[in-house]
Parts: C-alpha cells; structure tokens; sequence
C-alpha cells in the first residue's frame, strides 16, 4: 500500500492509438500507403492471429490522444478543491501530439503533484516519456530528478510521488483484473455502455469525441479506486471517504449544469451500483440466539 496522501493529487489516464507514422518509418512502408493496411501490418508484426487480431504493439508506436486527470488540492485552511481536467481541451477538436504530451508534463514538472495511474508504471509514464521524444519536446521540470531524497521523483519506484494502483492491487498474471473489472466489482463505474470500447475503431470513424469521454470515464474511475484504497489504508475515516465520493458527485453534477451532458450516464451507472437488483431475494438473517439452538 502507499504511505502517504498527498496535499496535491492528480489521478490521470490516457488513451493511445496506432501511429501510422511509425508504423511506416519503422517497418520501411510507403507513405502512399493507407492508414489502414499500416495498421493491419503494424499488428502483423507484433504477431496477430485470428483469435487475436489486433495484439497490443509497443508504446513507441502508438500516438497519445486523449489524457484526462482528476486533480484533488487541499488549500491551505484545510479545504478539498477537485477537479476534472483534459487535453484535448475541445472535446472533439484534436490537438497536436507534442503540445498534448508537453501540457501534461509540463504541469506535473511545475507542480508536483502525486501522481496516481492504473498500470501507469508499465505502460502510460513510458509511453509519455516514448512518444515525447519522438515528438522531440523538451520537458525539463518534469526530468528534474531530486538529488535527496523521492518526494518528487517520477521515476523512482521507491516513493509515493507515482502510485500505480495496479502494481499495487492487482499484480500480474492471468487472474489479474482490469481496471473496469476491479472497479465494477466495488460499485465504482467501470465500462460505462454494454460492449467494450475499441479506442481504435473510434479513431479509425474520426469519433475523437468518443475517445476523450472514455479517458473521462477511466480517469473518474482511477480515483475512485485511489479512494477506496486509501480507505483501505487509513488516510480516509468513514466519514471523510463518505464526503470524498460525495465531492466526486458533486463534481460531475456541476458538469453537467456547464452542459456536459455526457456524465449522465457515469452517474448512472455508478448508482445502479448502490441499489439491489429488482429480483433480489432478501434472506433474513437468523439472531445469534437462533443459530446456537439451531446448532444444538
């Protein structure tokens, strides 16, 4: 388990696609080439098979397109001020790659904040570390390494400055959830919809929109999670994690009221949760007194 909550907290996910740019550059394809058969040879390579068309590539080919962090500051008189921030700023309107990685960088090297992911040790800090440099920006607060010392180091694996709450909760191997899957089994909103998404297939339509909102949904999740866990761990009472979640709602209500009407159905979704199915079959349970005749 971590060790500390920090007074700065930035729980964030992102959302990546195939580049065909890399793609090309890489397998020596011609430009001429359409997107689309550079994806299929892009998944070729990294060793598709009919069960399993479209394997996981590597991050340095994949294009970072969507990140989203919910962050969590606590003034200094005490009070909790959270919010929901994402790159691309418009929701539908794509942002360069480079600036998008830069932003969020940026941000994390002027500030500092604790940073929380869900499988962000293996996968999101490489691939912003990976598709920054192959975007060729320059991100020096954030590569600013402590020379005492790991309150601040990004890289370190030995404090709490990142938390992976994967690493921490889940481990690895086959029986390992994902993040919806764990989520969902606490009552937090994991896959918001009936199938699972395929960012992929969104990128392909041009339904940027589509992709964004998910990273909302993952990120809002993410923190959810960090909640549960740092309940869990003791950093939270009942009743401040009662007013956590309850700031959470409060949150993606004054959302809504700005006309982002697409949190309706994360709020769905997250109280269906916390009300018993309509079939549910209620069994009493028998008083202690009742159990020891029984017994008998």
């Amino acid at each position: 388990m971590f060790k500390s909550v920090g007074r700065h907290v930035c729980a964030f996910d992102l959302e990546w696609v195939p580049d065909p740019a890399s793609g090309r550059r890489v397998y020596g394809l011609p430009q001429t080439m359409p997107d689309a058969e550079v994806f299929e040879v892009m998944w070729a390579r990294a060793g598709a098979t009919a069960d399993k068309p479209r394997p996981h590539l590597k991050t340095a080919l994949c294009r970072v397109v969507a990140v989203t962090a919910v962050i969590r500051e606590q003034q200094p008189d005490g009070s909790i001020r959270l919010r929901l921030t994402t790159l691309p700023r418009q929701i539908d309107q794509l942002m360069e790659e480079g600036e998008l990685i830069s932003t969020f960088l940026g941000y994390l090297g002027q500030h500092h904040p604790q940073l929380v992911g869900f499988n962000s040790q293996t996968t999101d800090l490489p691939i912003l570390l990976q598709r920054g440099l192959v975007s060729g920006i320059a991100a020096v607060e954030f590569c600013r390494r402590a020379e005492k010392g790991w309150s601040n180091d990004y890289f370190s694996r030995h404090g709490d400055a990142h938390i992976d709450l994967k690493q921490i909760l889940s481990g690895w191997g086959i029986a390992t959830p994902t993040l919806h899957e764990l989520a969902a089994a606490m009552g937090i909103p994991g896959q918001v919809g009936p199938e699972p998404h395929d960012v992929v297939d969104w990128w392909v339509e041009g339904n940027l929109r589509a992709i964004v909102v998910q990273s909302q949904y993952d990120a809002l999740s993410t923190y959810l999670l960090w909640l549960r866990a740092g309940r869990f761990g003791g950093f939270f009472s009942p009743e401040q994690y009662v007013e956590e979640e309850e700031r959470v709602r409060g949150l993606l209500v004054d959302r809504l009221a700005q006309g982002d009407r697409h949190f309706t159905p994360y709020i769905h979704r997250w109280d269906s949760f916390q009300m018993p199915p309509a079939d549910a079959v209620v069994i009493p349970l028998a008083a202690p007194s009742e159990v020891s005749d029984r017994a008998a």
